[in-house]
């Protein structure tokens, strides 16, 4: 129950940021599917919406909130979704649900990105969770070899699929002392689409809930 209703504090404060007819970006995991429920009890009306997953998808729908793709959107004012792991400097592992791909386009296209989670989502340094990377499915073993290299120990996700058609590599024991670098590097190996690790641009406020509350913490680039 606690991490329910951490999770429950966290999704109501992001309600917070919303405002009637603006354009949003819904990210996807079970703390944001809080958030769809209780933005779709709360009466605001947004304006376009625009999902990181099939999954969320099917739930804005099922609330009666249309779903618009993103290229008939020219921006979003704000993104909210929820992470894996996050440091202080609001740098975050994502992806453990498979949609990390969506997730970044759509925080890309968002002027605002508040990340929703459970206290226990804070870590010092991350890198606890396995860093997922979708990758094309003809290059698994050959971006799989390229990580062995950096010191990663890559585990295909098996009988997984993203909404892309492409597969997931969970990737522990990565050295991730500084995470912006590590995100170009593994970037750049042929057959990656996306890397879990948003460090190039991670998100503008976290609110972490607990059963007492929440707590914010908000990026330097946020002010």
């Amino acid at each position: 129950m606690g991490s329910d209703s951490a999770k429950q504090n966290a999704a109501r404060a992001a309600l917070e940021f919303v405002r009637e007819g603006m354009d949003l970006g819904i990210g996807t995991g079970s703390t944001v599917d809080i958030f769809i429920d209780l933005l779709a009890e709360s009466g605001l009306r947004p304006g376009q919406v625009v999902s990181s997953s099939d999954r969320s998808t099917r739930r804005l729908e099922g609330h009666g909130i249309e779903v618009s793709e993103l290229n008939n959107v020219a921006g979003l004012d704000l993104y909210v979704d929820g992470a894996d792991e996050s440091n202080r400097l609001l740098q975050l592992i994502k992806g453990g649900g498979g949609a990390l791909t969506r997730e970044k386009i759509v925080a890309a296209a968002s002027k605002r990105f508040v990340c929703i989670a459970d206290h226990s989502k804070l870590v010092r340094a991350l890198g606890d969770f396995p860093l997922p990377i979708e990758v094309i499915p003809m290059a698994r073993s050959l971006v799989a070899r390229e990580l062995t290299r950096l010191g990663g120990r890559p585990s295909w996700r098996e009988g997984f699929t993203t909404d892309n058609g492409n597969w997931i590599l969970d990737v522990s024991g990565l050295n991730m002392n500084e995470p912006i670098k590590l995100e170009q590097r593994l970037n750049n190996i042929p057959g990656v689409v996306t890397v879990g690790l948003f460090a190039l641009k991670g998100a503008d406020v976290l609110l972490l809930g607990s059963e007492d509350g929440v707590e914010r913490i908000d990026s330097r680039r946020d002010g």
